[in-house]
This record gives C-alpha cells, structure tokens and sequence, in this order.
C-alpha cells in the first residue's frame, strides 16, 4: 500500500485507510482504530472524527513513551519539511533525546525533569564525553522536542511542559578586515580560475556556500546582470550514511534574483560553459559545500589571512553593503531573508571608523 499521509494508506481495492492511535496492547504495542473512504477528504474527515474523541478521554488512560512520539511525529515531519531538515531531525533524536528519554512517558516528563535534561546536556552533553554542549545545541534539541511535545498533546491530549530554554549569550559576529578583504580580492583576480572566480562571486553576492555549489551557467542572466538563486548543494545524513543532495534553497525567499557588480560579470563573460553545467566544475554535477570550504581555506593560508569559515564572506558581504547606504529592506531581499530585522541582527556589524564618523557629525546646538 502507498502512503498517502501520516497513517493514511492508499489499499489494492481503491479506498483509503486511516489508522488512529487508540491505546495500547498488551504487549506495549499502540493499538489503531482503523477508519475507511473512498476519497482521501473523507477518510481525513473520519479520522478527525474518531481523534476528538480521543481527546475527551483522560490523559492518564494514555501510555505514550517518547520512542513512540517520536516515530509518529518523524513520520508526519518528512511529509511537511525539506530532506536536509528530516536529516537534522532525525540525527537529533537519535542522539541526543531518545537515548536518555526515549523510554520515558510523555506524561511523566515534568517541567522539572526536562530542565533537569537541558541541565545534563549543557554540562554533560557532549556525545565523546567531554563536556558539555554550547546554549545554542541545546535549544535546538529542545526546540525539536518541544515540536514532538506539541504533536503528543494534538493527537494524543499529553499535556505540555514549560521547561526553561537556555539562554544563548549573543555575540559579535566577525567579518573579513579591510585588509584582508583587499589581500583576498587580490589573490582571486590575479589567480583566476573557477573555484577563485565562485569565491570571488560569493564575495559580491553575499551566496550561501550551497547556494554557490548549486549555481548553474543558465542562472546567468548576462543581459540583465543578475543571477537566479534556485537551488542548493547540501550533504545530508540519510540511512546512516551521508550524500550529497541537490534541492530547493533554504526558504522561500531565498529563491531569489541576484545583481552581479559589472567586474565580477566581465570575469565570469570569459569562463561562460554549456548552460546545464555547474558554474565551479564546469561539468553537470555540482561540487559539494564540503570541498569548497577546504579550498577556501587553503586560499586563505596562501593569502596569509587567518583561519575563518566560508560563511564569513556572506557576513563580510552585508556589513560592506551597508557601510556603503544600502537600505536594511534591499539587503535583506539580496540576502534571502524574510525579514529585515533578520538581515540587522544577524549580518550588519559597524566598524569602529563608522560609529566615529557619526559621532563626528554631532556639535554643540547653534
């Protein structure tokens, strides 16, 4: 039978079925009550149906363990999100939450108890057993068990928790220094080849790494100077093992349109290939972000600029464009995010010789 849905199945004869989760057997296995329609509104309807129902009953009749949660959460997740994210959840579960509360009931995981938790994982958390993981691992953990926790109390009645998500201390995001960035520009003009040109186009485009390994000749447009962000290159894990997947970019708006500063496209006029091909192998199969980092770092060894991550260039990229006027809305859109106040928080860091030459433009009053 094909799956249609989250426990919806298409049968031999033509109908749907529905299995709802109506108990538990006595083995400790869930029990279903299954519901049947010849059209897939219909079965949705019937099992609405039978899952409000369930709701009235008491929360105590209901054995749910988080192992359980967890499976029927996972399996409606991978029908809503992209396959890099079911990867990340997946490696979360199985990591970090089943194995110390996988057999636990969701009923009796308490507020105190998960605190309790989030606690262990920051001084204890790390999976080599040296340490523990930084605020921003564990609220990403807690954030995917408080989505499996939301889904337990829709179709199971659980009631929620209101544990304590650590508090991440924010910090200043570096950026590639005038010099460095001038040592860069040099190096990638005077040694042009197509991984130097990509890194030099990231460097005007403010390209996420896969944005960049999925970038396509016919993404081009030379007539108009700009370039169309549809795809991204990322390496998931998937079945315990790890692949390169090609597939939409991040989010909504980060399907977008590019300008590309005139030098840049000159450079790139002279290595244009077949349409189909990847911009950085010049060939119909991408190179993955993995490889890329590694090529950058080396440029930057060679450049005698200090160990930094490729993403630096994207933050490199939006502090420069607005020391030059560009507007937090503009940026933003050039950026892909939905929200300026994302593109402010996250990307825009004013140097030193900015906040001073505001302060110089204050005087005594006339």
């Amino acid at each position: 039978m094909a799956k249609r849905g989250s426990n919806i199945y298409k049968r031999r004869d033509g109908r749907f079925e529905g299995r709802v989760p109506i108990g538990y057997q006595e083995n400790g296995k869930i029990k279903y009550k299954s519901v049947y329609a010849r059209t897939l509104s219909e079965v949705k309807e019937k099992m609405s149906e039978v899952y409000l129902i369930r709701r009235n009953q008491p929360v105590s009749a209901i054995k749910l363990t988080v192992q359980e949660a967890v499976e029927q959460w996972l399996s409606a997740a991978k029908l809503r999100v992209k396959e890099s994210s079911y990867a990340n959840y997946v490696n979360i579960v199985n990591k970090h939450i089943l194995p110390i509360l996988g057999g636990e009931l969701m009923m009796n995981l308490t507020t105190g108890k998960l605190n309790d938790f989030i606690n262990f994982k920051l001084t204890n958390g790390r999976l080599n057993g040296k340490g523990g993981l930084s605020a921003k691992s564990v609220r990403d953990i807690m954030t995917v068990y408080r989505s499996i926790e939301n889904y337990a109390s829709r179709e199971f009645g659980i009631k929620e928790t209101h544990f304590t998500m650590p508090k991440i201390e924010k910090k200043q995001t570096d950026i590639l220094t005038s010099a460095e960035r001038k040592r860069l520009e040099n190096y990638l003009i005077n040694n042009k080849n197509k991984t130097n040109i990509a890194i030099l186009l990231c460097l005007f485009t403010g390209l996420r790494v896969g944005e960049l390994c999925g970038l396509k000749w016919e993404d081009i447009d030379f007539n108009n100077a700009v370039l169309f962000v549809k795809r991204t290159v990322q390496r998931v894990s998937k079945n315990g093992k790890s692949q390169v997947v090609i597939g939409t970019p991040k989010s909504k708006s980060s399907v977008r349109t590019v300008p590309i500063p005139a030098f840049v496209l000159d450079i790139l006029r002279n290595y244009r290939n077949c349409s189909d091909f990847y911009i950085i192998t010049g060939k119909s199969k991408p190179t993955e972000p993995r490889t890329m980092q590694n090529r950058f770092k080396a440029i930057l060894k060679l450049c005698g600029i200090r160990n930094v991550n490729f993403h630096l260039l994207r933050h490199t990229y939006a502090t420069v464009c607005i020391e030059k006027g560009f507007d937090p809305k503009t940026l933003s859109e050039l950026l892909g995010h939905a929200d300026a106040a994302i593109t402010l928080n996250r990307y825009c860091h004013p140097s030193m010789q900015i906040k001073k030459d505001y302060v110089s433009r204050l005087s005594l009053t006339a």
